[in-house]
């Protein structure tokens, strides 16, 4: 599936969404959320690192860029770095920071607002797009690799019409 859209009915649907791409992400996945401030960026990432296992608290990395998560994803422990790009001042922010390194085979990287790290952040396998509908989200998800097609594939999410 390269496509896939939604609606999210409350922030229920959007736990549950997050919980069923847990069970669909794989090692080396790069995931770009999309959305306006309150889309549930955060929400989205907090219920996949939960459905993976991470049983700690997880919060925006707003003021320190990224926040590195150990869970367990097929059966293995993996990291997973989330990232919140909206402080950030320049592109050239992310690469002095030495983000870039987290960008690899081994490393799921979930990242908000990759438009400020255009045009040196690596691109995605997965877009997310949340958009506000009322008391709930609308919720695009487009494959753009042979990898996020076969995580697309694995999504096992019916949402509650």
């Amino acid at each position: 599936m390269r496509h896939f859209q939604t609606r999210l009915h409350e922030e229920a649907g959007t736990l549950a969404l997050g919980a069923s791409l847990a069970h669909a992400l794989e090692p080396g996945l790069t995931i770009y959320l999309h959305g306006d401030l309150g889309a549930g960026k955060t929400t989205l990432t907090r219920a996949m690192l939960h459905a993976a296992g991470y049983s700690g608290h997880v919060k925006s990395p707003t003021y320190t860029l990224a926040e590195p998560y150990s869970v367990a994803i097929g059966g293995r422990m993996i990291e997973v770095v989330h990232f919140d790009l909206y402080r950030m001042g320049s592109p050239e922010e992310f690469l002095d920071a030495g983000f870039r390194e987290h960008f690899n085979a081994a490393t799921v990287c979930i990242v908000e607002w990759p438009e400020k790290g255009a045009p040196v952040l690596p691109p995605p396998d997965i877009e997310v797009v949340l958009t506000i509908a009322g008391e709930g989200r609308d919720v695009e998800l487009q494959a753009l690799s042979d990898k996020g097609r076969q995580c697309l594939d694995r999504l096992n999410f019916a949402p509650n019409l």
